[in-house]
């Protein structure tokens, strides 16, 4: 943690070259937000009452992802640029004084710890101010780094103001730096803006500190990646493929099997444990947790879900919001919704969806089955093709049924109803009474064979 420095995110921008109507920074990759992937970033160096975001293209959005990840926002009114966004924080961020740090809310592959270098470089030399510069094969649109004779900072030219030989220039400005906040307060109100955009350019502070006669010096680091800014949907795809490679490989080392792990989608905020084995294609999104020597078969598609340990999901199921707990098994083709829960060792197998059921431990509903709003006891075993109908047409209903309860295929369940405890359903009945403990239900017309009907017709 750098307790001294606070953190500025610049993400008031419209982004108009995404060709987009929201805002650049509430485009995902690798599974967030643009403006959360920087926030969590910066929650690695500093604490969150000293990090701020500068919002203004659609304030509300932006405002409204930073207030969640615990964050300050500071509301730039008019996108002047980015020496204006941070003239805009001036009364609250002057009053902490130590360092601060600029980086850019588009920028979501910059490592925590190539900040920390960036401040440790800016400590160690003195500087009133260090940037992240990189090197790349082509710089358009990117400010370049002007150097000295020396070697040392003398300033940075935004493309647009570029001359045709600083155009030539391959070093790159990142937008990240670090500024001593004393010289940066005391000098931030001499940026002008005579050029091309007529906007305050924070970059100018580079020449505005070296007239002032301090020093200002540079990180360069070797991968260009880090500094990929989201200007168009292509550069987006990039990023996020960058940021799921990081994920994957971050897993694998940590002893999770992802086999064909190029076909495989996990988001960054997901957990999984050791020894678990992901197959092929499968995505695995939102805050999920996966315990430990579980098994999620191929093209699965797990969101915002809680899975025990020993857990086995089988191909081509979905299960989103959902908790399954140790030892349970789902699929293939299932689908598990809005708070559906599977008890310890419970099975539910193809073509089965469960919406808001618990499903109690070892129980089954092994085929073609739809249980709804269902509260289900231990032991109980649903038939292939039950269904609860939860809904009659203005209101959703429950269905109770107890433990060692055994539903018969092609069981249709009119709730509100109750199954008590160890009770029968015969195979083919529509149940619209409550059942009492230990009794067997027909709610089935008798059958009428017509002999001869055939040749009369």
């Amino acid at each position: 943690m750098l307790n001294d420095a606070a953190v500025v995110i610049l993400a008031a921008g419209q982004g108009t070259r995404m060709k987009s109507r929201m805002a650049k920074v509430l485009h995902r990759a690798g599974g967030k937000p643009l403006v959360r992937q920087a926030i969590d970033t910066a929650l690695e160096i500093a604490p969150p009452e000293r990090i701020f975001v500068v919002v203004g293209y659609q304030a509300d959005a932006v405002r409204a992802e930073v207030e969640a990840a615990g964050a300050g926002a500071i509301h730039q009114k008019e996108q002047l640029g980015t020496g204006h966004a941070v003239m805009c924080g001036e009364d609250r961020l002057a009053k902490l004084g130590g360092r601060l740090v600029v980086f850019v809310g588009d920028c979501p592959l910059i490592r925590a710890a190539t900040l920390e270098g960036l401040a440790e470089t800016q400590r160690a030399t003195g500087a009133a101010a260090t940037v992240i510069t990189t090197e790349v094969e082509d710089p358009t649109g990117y400010g370049r780094i002007i150097r000295g004779p020396d070697g040392g900072v003398l300033e940075i030219v935004e493309h647009k103001a570029c001359t045709p030989a600083q155009l030539a220039v391959r070093e790159i400005n990142s937008g990240i730096l670090c500024f001593e906040a004393a010289p940066l307060w005391k000098h931030i109100h001499e940026l002008r803006t005579d050029n091309p955009a007529r906007e305050y350019y924070l970059t100018d502070m580079v020449s505005i500190l070296i007239r002032a006669g301090m020093r200002v010096t540079a990180l360069k680091i070797a991968d260009p990646n880090e500094l990929l800014g989201i200007n168009n949907r292509v550069e987006l795809a990039q990023a996020d493929r960058i940021l799921r490679e990081r994920k994957i490989r971050e897993l694998m080392l940590e002893g999770v099997t992802i086999e064909k792990p190029e076909t495989v989608t996990v988001d960054a905020n997901v957990k999984i444990g050791m020894d678990t084995i992901i197959g092929p294609f499968a995505q695995i999104t939102g805050d999920t947790v996966i315990g430990e020597r579980c098994r999620i078969g191929a093209s699965a598609i797990i969101d915002h879900s809680v899975i025990g340990d020993n857990v086995e999901v089988f191909p081509f199921t979905m299960v989103s919001a959902s908790t399954l707990d140790t030892g349970s098994h789902v699929g293939p083709y299932a689908r598990l919704r809005m708070g559906a829960h599977l008890g310890e060792s419970a099975h539910v197998g193809n073509f089965v969806e469960l919406k808001k059921t618990h499903l109690g431990a070892g129980s089954k509903s092994m085929h073609l089955a739809y249980l709804g709003d269902s509260t289900i006891g231990a032991k109980t075993n649903i038939g292939a093709g039950t269904i609860t109908c939860n809904y009659d047409g203005a209101k959703k209903h429950q269905t109770i049924i107890g433990k060692e309860v055994f539903v018969g295929s092609n069981s249709t369940l009119v709730a509100p109803i109750e199954i008590d405890e160890g009770a029968y359903i015969a195979a083919g009945s529509v149940i619209t009474d409550r059942v009492p403990a230990k009794t067997l239900a027909l709610g089935r017309a008798r059958q009428v064979n017509k002999e001869g009907w055939k040749k009369r017709s």
